[in-house]
């Protein structure tokens, strides 16, 4: 079902949220926030999507990336499943991208993060995972999980002129990009 979004200053988006129990994966409420997660994500034209974002403080988000092609990256990341993720810096280099968000709606901004990462979790039926991922992905990643431990990406602009409206992104700053 369809679930409305928390926006930025809603509390629930800065808290750290909460483990999820090996017993509450296989349970139909478990079941229900992961369908919920997907049809949210889907409906409101999203990439990833995380538990906190639709009101539920549990660490848990998802990610669908299908024959994307940004920043010159061949991305294809089916439906996945992170729950209690942990994250791995591989190597510190990084690189910024544009980011967006459904919880802070209109806006971009410009985020550098590192770009090759690894990220052990559990799957939606409990089993454990690791992910490895480096660029584009990599960032996408991070956006996610930044939800779970009571971050938003403008929490990570290191230059605040680097924040923009999204009308404003489209006009000055995608148009610029595509002609470079």
């Amino acid at each position: 079902m369809i679930q409305p979004i928390c926006r930025m200053g809603n509390p629930v988006l800065r808290e750290v949220a909460r483990d999820v129990a090996l017993d509450e994966i296989n349970s139909d409420k478990f079941s229900r926030l992961i369908a919920d997660l997907r049809d949210s994500m889907k409906h409101y034209g999203g990439i990833g999507i995380a538990a906190p974002q639709i009101g539920v403080s549990l660490k848990v988000c998802v990610i669908e990336l299908l024959s994307l092609n940004r920043y010159g990256q061949e991305i294809n990341l089916p439906f996945t499943v992170f729950v209690n993720p942990v994250i791995e810096i591989l190597s510190p280099e990084s690189r910024g991208y544009w980011e967006g968000c459904l919880s802070v709606p209109g806006l971009r901004g410009f985020v550098e993060r590192p770009q090759l990462i690894k990220v052990n979790y559990l799957d939606e039926t409990g089993k454990e995972q690791t992910l490895q991922a480096e660029g584009f992905l990599a960032t996408v990643v991070q956006h996610e999980l930044d939800h779970l431990f009571g971050k938003l990406y403008i929490d990570r602009i290191k230059d605040p002129t680097l924040l923009t409206y999204q009308e404003e992104y489209d006009q000055f700053i995608l148009s610029k990009e595509s002609i470079d």
